[in-house]
Parts: structure tokens; C-alpha cells; sequence
């Protein structure tokens, strides 16, 4: 028996991909083997692809995936063969088989197929994160986010409409704007009015928070943005990292909080992975929450994906399907 795997063995273009044979791994101790269903694809794979972030090559990319169990190593009791679970903390998951530690594992109700348990994880634990533990939105709060017809977006738009807030987002095509107003959007701007339409939209208030994912390119205007004492969180630099600046701005503006988050911290252990991911899957199952797949590619085309990705023509998520 064999499994196959998708290995860079330099950094490069997505060409540098190869779909390769291999053993299928046996599980350790705490571990699970899963047969991969899907595969979620995220802009950092492309990073360590390409050689802006250090990996050791040969490389098998991917974090995210769904899957069924298939064997289970000593010490595991809360899984069982025939299990399906997906996670977000997974290694080399662009395989048809993965080994991935049982903490680390979320149970997928049976009502949930396993393309949407790979496309939900890292996207909508993000979305979960920021709405309860960076910033608590409130009811009736206005919020502003970028990139609203974006895997993290789409699921953010959702999440801030079913707290009751008013959700201000930006796009930067009609098509992606109709994608964002379905998701609930309240207004769809586009880029360069941030922060005059914003103003407009509150009265001269601004929002109770943003949500920033893109970084540099958008970080003075997201300050420009809040209210007296809004809140800023930056969690993503998809257009560079914000360089060092004087705190005192953020007296000028109007006391403001600026916080940087990652998921990893708001993932510390297996009943915080459960609550967060608990309560995503049970928005889904009621049908309160939708998990947008914008493309799907075959396991052996991950480098068409990623062509796809860096193309930033992509809506909700990307996934392989071995």
C-alpha cells in the first residue's frame, strides 16, 4: 500500500511541485492516520514555496485538512477508526494519507461533508478569534473588514451579522462586492475610500474595530477609521508587515488599542480547539453559517492552485481533492 504526496525539493514557482509515491506512514503514540478527503490551501504554502519563508526541503506543504481515520497509535481514546475529523495543525497534509497528533484533531459532525471541514478550520477559527477574544464585538456595534469576499472574510461577514453588528467591508471588483452583500454586508467600499466613506457611513464616529488582514498598505487608514477607543486588529500582512511606528499616534487618534494576533495562541489547548471549533460547526449544520469553496483542484494540480492564489482571483477557499 502507498500514499502519495505533493514534495518541492527546491524553492520556486509553482512548477517546483511533484506528486510522488511514498509508504503510508503507521500512526506514534497519540497519533491518528487520516486518508485525506480535502485540503485547505493558505497563502503562507505559497511563502514557503517560493523561498520567502526558511523550510527544509524536500518539502510537503499544508496544515488544513478533513478526513477519515484509518488507524490510531497507543494512547489515543478519544478517537476511532472511521472517524472523520479535520484540524488546522496539521503537518504535510497535502497528501492523500497524514499522520496528525489526536489533540490537535476536531471531530466533523456527520452532517457536514468532509470538503467543507477542510475549507473551514483555519479560515473560521480566525473568524471565531477575532469577533470573541481580540475584539468582543457587542450587538450593535459597527466594524470594519477588509477583503470581505475572502475565505476569512466571507466567514467574518457572517459571524459579525449573526452578533448583530453593522459590517462595513472592502472589495476590489463588483463581483467580489456581490459575494460580500450576500454574505450580509451593510456596505461594500472600495479600498481607497477607506477611511472618508467610513466616517461618512457613522457620522463622523468611525467603527468600533477593524479587522485588518492586509497590513501595510492599509494600516494608517484602518487608525483613521475607529472611533475614540476603537480597537484595531491587525492579524495578517498580505501586503507587508507594518513597520515600526510611535505609540503616541494612537493617543493622537483618540486612545485607541492596536493588538497582533496569531491563531495559535487562541488554539492552547484541545477544549479550547473544541469550543471554537464546536460552535462553527454548529452555525453549519443549522445552516446559519456558509463555508464558500470558490475552487477545488486535484491533489496531483497543487501547483495550479497556487497559481490560482497568487493570482488573488480566488473567492472563499481553495482546496485539493486527492
Amino acid at each position: 500500500m502507498s500514499s502519495h504526496a505533493i514534495i518541492a525539493r527546491q524553492a520556486g514557482g509553482p512548477e517546483v511541485f511533484e506528486y510522488v509515491a511514498s509508504p503510508i506512514p503507521s500512526p506514534g503514540p497519540g497519533q491518528l492516520l487520516v486518508k485525506v478527503a480535502a485540503v485547505g490551501v493558505n497563502f503562507i504554502e505559497t511563502y514557503q514555496r517560493s523561498g520567502v519563508y526558511n523550510v527544509r526541503y524536500p518539502f510537503t506543504p499544508g496544515s488544513e485538512c478533513a478526513g477519515t481515520v484509518e488507524a490510531i497509535g497507543a494512547g489515543v481514546t478519544d478517537f476511532a477508526v472511521g472517524d472523520r475529523v479535520t484540524t488546522t495543525e496539521g503537518s504535510q497534509t497535502y497528501a492523500t494519507h497524514t499522520l496528525l497528533d489526536a489533540d490537535k484533531a476536531l471531530p466533523v459532525p456527520e452532517n457536514v461533508s468532509l470538503e467543507t471541514a477542510g475549507a473551514l478550520p483555519l479560515q473560521g477559527i480566525t473568524a471565531h478569534y477575532l469577533i470573541n477574544s481580540s475584539y468582543n464585538v457587542q450587538p450593535g456595534d459597527t466594524v470594519l473588514t477588509y477583503a470581505g469576499a475572502g475565505g476569512v472574510g466571507l466567514l467574518l461577514i457572517q459571524l459579525l451579522k449573526l452578533r448583530g453588528a453593522t459590517v462595513i467591508t472592502t472589495t476590489s471588483t463588483e463581483e467580489k462586492a456581490e459575494l460580500a452583500r450576500a454574505a450580509g454586508a451593510d456596505h461594500v467600499l472600495s479600498y481607497d475610500e477607506v477611511p472618508t466613506r467610513v466616517r461618512e457611513i457613522t457620522g463622523g464616529k468611525g467603527v468600533d474595530a477593524v479587522y485588518d488582514g492586509i497590513g501595510k498598505d492599509t494600516f494608517d487608514d484602518s487608525l483613521g477609521a475607529l472611533k475614540i477607543r476603537g480597537t484595531l486588529v491587525l492579524f495578517g500582512g498580505a501586503s507587508g508587515q507594518v513597520p515600526p511606528f510611535d505609540l503616541q499616534r494612537l493617543n493622537a487618534h483618540g486612545s485607541l488599542t492596536v493588538t497582533r494576533p496569531k491563531v495559535a495562541d487562541f488554539l492552547l489547548d484541545a477544549k479550547e480547539r473544541r469550543w471554537r471549533s464546536g460552535e462553527l460547526f454548529e452555525l453549519v449544520s443549522a445552516g446559519k453559517l456558509d463555508v464558500r469553496i470558490g475552487a477545488r483542484f486535484p491533489l496531483a494540480e497543487a501547483g495550479a492552485a497556487h497559481t490560482a492564489l497568487e493570482s488573488r482571483a480566488t473567492t472563499g477557499k481553495v482546496i485539493l481533492v486527492p
